[in-house]
């Protein structure tokens, strides 16, 4: 299968990297130390196009296909040194605003799909709770019919984005004796919805400067055009996201593992121990082939992946192992460009050990690397 970009693809690319690299990158150490999401670089994001890329152009999005949509987060990944923002903005993207397009009325497509691609409204998926991450069937908050509309109560947790959240996408169980698949309902919540409050925000290892927390629901009634979807059609919902962000929220991981590649390259043959430059050390050189050979064979599963993701009906299959491999190679790639920088790696003002931090959370999101694989097994029949 080729996988030559097209010459629209190459400017996209080319753009993404030099806006990235010129607006994203400033005091990134120090907005990580802060833990700090900043609205003004989420409105140049939106400006030039990133909030909204598979958006159709009519709600206000870019209108790009998934493998385009590929090629631009892996531009992201590879020119935004903040790991943080880069995720906030593939939440955004793939967990709410494609739910909200694929599955969204037209009265709600209107209401909220201009605004999440325009940088007004920051857009979060809500799924996880205290007794529920991976086990959904385990899930806890209720919504009960109220009039014309539904009452929610529970909590949800680790919720990325949700601290600053002006709309969620929030999965509560609204028919208990049908299981997730049946009886669970997607809704769109908006801020300040009485009743509806963000509760704790998490101090955490990595992703910092991308906000993460809790949203707690106590009687809070929505109205019955807040259902998104269809009533117990939430695992419908939830598995568009699942497909969507498994397969290309790991296309910026790729740019993040083509940056630490040429980041290590460039520090193995500048320093020198020993009468001449590391680089000429098996050892060290070793570590960065196997980065490159990680670095190809993830850009060609993300490009499969994406090139796959609205034609075959095995997508779940391809999104898993493409979430599998690419995670684990960027952690892989992560913690080697800090061995690859000694002690001037474990600093923080060389920028790895955040990088490193970062990737730590690639193989728990989304899905943990066992859930993962217990996905593929499922697929083979075991």
């Amino acid at each position: 299968m080729d996988f030559d970009l097209s010459s629209e693809q190459k400017l996209l690319r080319d753009s993404i990297v030099r806006f990235a690299r010129g607006e994203l990158n400033h005091e990134v150490v120090e907005r990580d130390r802060a833990q700090s999401f900043r609205r003004d670089l989420w409105r140049h994001c939106a400006a030039v196009g990133l909030l909204g890329l598979p958006a159709p152009e009519e709600y206000g999005g870019v209108g790009l296909d998934p493998l385009s949509c590929a090629v631009a987060l892996e531009a992201l990944g590879y020119g935004c040194r903040d790991g943080g923002l880069v995720f906030s903005i593939c939440a955004h993207v793939l967990a709410c605003v494609v739910p909200v397009w694929q599955h969204g009325s037209e009265a709600q497509k209107q209401r909220y799909l201009r605004g999440l691609c325009d940088g007004t409204l920051v857009g979060a998926h809500a799924i996880t709770e205290p007794d529920s991450g991976s086990d959904t069937f385990a899930m806890r908050l209720r919504a009960e019919r109220a009039g014309d509309g539904w009452r929610l109560n529970g909590s949800k947790t680790f919720i990325s984005n949700g601290p600053v959240a002006d709309v969620v996408v929030v999965f509560a169980v609204t028919d208990p004796a049908k299981g997730f698949h049946g009886g669970v309902t997607a809704f769109l919540v908006d801020r300040g919805l009485a009743g509806f409050s963000a509760g704790q925000k998490f101090a955490k290892m990595g992703l910092r400067t991308s906000p993460v927390g809790e949203l707690v629901f106590e009687d809070a009634v929505v109205a019955s055009d807040a259902v998104l979807g269809t009533v117990g059609g939430g695992a419908s919902v939830f598995g568009t996201a699942m497909d969507w962000e498994r397969s290309l929220l790991v296309a910026a991981h790729v740019g993040t593992i083509e940056r630490l590649l040429n980041t290590s390259i460039a520090y193995a043959r500048s320093r020198s121990q020993f009468g001449q430059t590391i680089g000429k050390f098996q050892a060290v050189a070793h570590k960065i082939a196997d980065m490159k050979v990680q670095l190809e064979a993830a850009r060609l599963l993300v490009y499969r992946t994406a090139s796959r993701l609205t034609t075959t009906r095995s997508i779940s299959l391809d999104a898993a192992v493409t979430k599998l491999f690419v995670s684990e190679s960027l952690l892989r790639t992560a913690l080697d460009t800090v061995q690859v920088h000694g002690g001037y790696g474990f600093m923080e003002e060389y920028e790895v050990e955040r990088a490193l931090r970062d990737a730590v959370g690639s193989t728990l999101y989304s899905g943990t690397s066992e859930m993962q694989r217990n996905i593929i097994g499922r697929w083979l029949g075991l």
